[in-house]
């Protein structure tokens, strides 16, 4: 009966054992779970600053580019009306071939520089009215050019960038 009863705690007690072992491998998955948990979440925010870091990278970029162009399209405009009065320099008739010639070359220096700063000339003649390139100052009928269409242009448009820093001034026609 000893035996029996010796057996029997032996037994109470390796039961004990195995739903100890039981519950700390049930506390363990939960433990594991939470930790789970806790790297998904912070992996989830660590991908969602990662991304507003990149979306501000590329707002910054574009702010810096914007007010790059803005400054410089400033700067730039004071030049234009010296550009016009070129312009209209060289088409005036001379005889003195080098007098022109020199017009021609500094205008052409004012270009390259312009060119060379991302400034690009409006096309006008040719092309439909638009008013976000174009201002008009007269309309005309004409019958061999289509409708909303630039007849002439009286003084050159220019852009930096996506942006017009001088409207052309045009005559539509039709």
């Amino acid at each position: 009966m000893d035996e029996k009863k010796e057996d029997n705690a032996e037994l109470n007690e390796q039961n004990m054992e195995n739903n100890k072992v039981d519950v700390d491998v049930e506390k363990i998955k939960v433990l594991i779970e939470s930790q789970k948990q806790q790297i998904e979440e912070k992996d989830d925010r660590l991908k969602r600053l990662m991304a507003e870091f990149e979306n501000f990278k590329k707002r910054s970029s574009k702010e810096r580019e914007t007010l790059y162009n803005s400054i410089m399209g400033d700067i730039i405009i004071s030049f234009l009306p010296i550009i016009d009065n070129l312009e209209k320099a060289v088409q005036v008739k001379t005889d003195d071939a080098e007098y022109k010639q020199g017009i021609e070359l500094v205008l052409k220096q004012f270009k390259d520089v312009l060119s060379s700063n991302g400034v690009k000339e409006i096309e006008s003649v040719g092309q439909t009215f638009n008013p976000e390139l174009h201002e008009a100052i007269t309309s005309v009928t004409d019958e061999n050019l289509g409708v909303q269409e630039v007849k002439e242009e009286y003084r050159k448009g220019y852009m930096i960038g996506d942006k017009v820093i001088r409207h052309s001034l045009v005559v539509v026609a039709n």
